[in-house]
């Protein structure tokens, strides 16, 4: 790890555009849906079934990967994963049928979840353990920015010049950012020298896994009831909250601008607040969704609560991430990462899913109730556990004699 004060924003940023390029592909046909499904002969539901594809196959895979490619160079990993993206949007492009996109999108997803899993780790290894959460706040503004404008202009490129056109130019920005890594992100030594006393124990009873568990817990709460609301945001802001239907995309644009926002605050706020930000942004989540259900009837009234919603849950991301970095011990940091993306992505479809069963038996109403419901459970769950997270990645205890390897808590 750095030891120098100093904060290599240049290299984090670096990592950010590979991040970026990483959410646009896996985003990507959101925006295209209707032009693929034309194309392909099959139905909107179809296409839409490419993502939760993508999503599932993060989910059975990422533990395994990072399991069996745990000894190799991170920089050189982070590369070929690049490599991969480039060449399943390379595939989209030039698919003949339906079937093969959803193979290419499946050989994806085996790269994504891995990717996420050498990120993370990868960004910490870069920094003091102080700046840590100010350290993935930059590299996950990749992520958000993919929403902001990645996918936006991806989706206007594909309009423009036919969605293949823009799967193959996805490709080729790919490879430039793999370049980028290439030339300007060093070889970092992932691996950890272990005293004797923790030689003898297995990583099964490494203390941390408790903690790691706490943080991927939380995520699951508060991303399942995020999603069951968010992924139907569309029809919602139409039918309930008076928005017209060309005005949706504009609200989206503020909402994912406001993220932005809620992104930079955890940078500032994250590393010399850690506890007190995850609880603020969890509060403030429940209440702007809160908000939006009781009085999200007009335009007004919708574009105030989703742009509050956003600057709350905009850092939260990157502040677990960070808080799962900062509980596990240095040599379950891979599968810590590796963990919370798991937990991300099933979250992701489980939200979607729950939020859909509700949706079609109680109406678009009782969106947002489900969601304040799930979160306060969640921001329940993280005030009654913080304890007991905390004491699970102290220092671990080894025989008189031997010295171990001090994991220092957040405050």
């Amino acid at each position: 790890m750095a030891e120098s004060a100093r904060f290599p924003l240049f290299r984090l940023l670096v990592l950010s555009g590979a991040i970026f390029v990483s959410v646009t592909s896996e985003f990507l046909p959101t925006g295209l849906l209707p032009d693929m499904a034309a194309e392909l002969g099959v139905s909107e539901s179809q296409i839409g079934l490419l993502i939760t594809v993508f999503a599932g196959t993060v989910v059975v895979s990422t533990a395994p990967l990072t399991v069996l490619t745990r000894n190799y160079s991170r920089k050189w990993l982070m590369v070929l994963l690049l490599g991969a993206f480039a060449l399943t949007n390379l595939l989209c492009a030039i698919a003949p049928t339906y079937e093969v996109l959803l193979v290419a999108r499946v050989l994806g997803g085996l790269a994504h979840g891995l990717f996420w899993a050498v990120t993370g780790p990868y960004a910490s290894l870069l920094v003091p353990r102080h700046q840590l959460a100010r350290a993935i706040s930059v590299t996950n503004a990749g992520g958000t920015f993919a929403f902001i404008l990645g996918v936006p202009l991806g989706t206007a490129l594909g309009h423009a010049l036919g969605w293949r056109a823009a799967f193959g130019v996805m490709a080729g920005v790919v490879v430039i950012f793999a370049l980028l890594v290439v030339l300007f992100l060093p070889p970092v030594s992932h691996r950890v020298s272990l005293a004797t006393a923790e030689l003898a124990i297995p990583v099964r009873r490494d203390r941390t896994i408790a903690a790691v568990a706490i943080v991927c817990a939380t995520v699951v709460l508060l991303i399942t009831g995020h999603n069951s609301f968010y992924t139907y945001i569309a029809p919602w802001a139409i039918e309930v909250g008076g928005v017209a239907p060309d005005g949706v995309a504009g609200l989206l644009f503020a909402y994912g601008a406001a993220g932005a926002i809620g992104l930079v605050l955890a940078g500032i706020f994250g590393d010399r607040f850690p506890r007190a930000s995850v609880a603020v942004a969890l509060a403030g989540v429940v209440a702007s969704v809160a908000a939006l259900g009781a009085i999200g009837t007009s335009p007004p009234a919708v574009v105030a609560g989703m742009v509050a919603w956003s600057v709350f849950f905009g850092g939260l991301p990157a502040l677990l991430h960070a808080r799962v970095l900062h509980s596990a011990s240095e040599r379950i940091r891979d599968l810590a990462a590796a963990s919370l993306t798991t937990a991300f992505n099933l979250a992701i479809g489980g939200g979607a899913l729950l939020g859909g069963l509700l949706l079609d038996n109680y109406g678009l109403t009782v969106l947002p109730w489900s969601a304040v419901a799930i979160i306060t459970l969640a921001f329940a769950f993280t005030v009654m556990t913080d304890r007991r997270r905390v004491a699970a990645h102290r220092p671990q205890l080894f025989a008189p004699g031997h010295s171990g390897s001090a994991v220092v808590p957040d405050p």
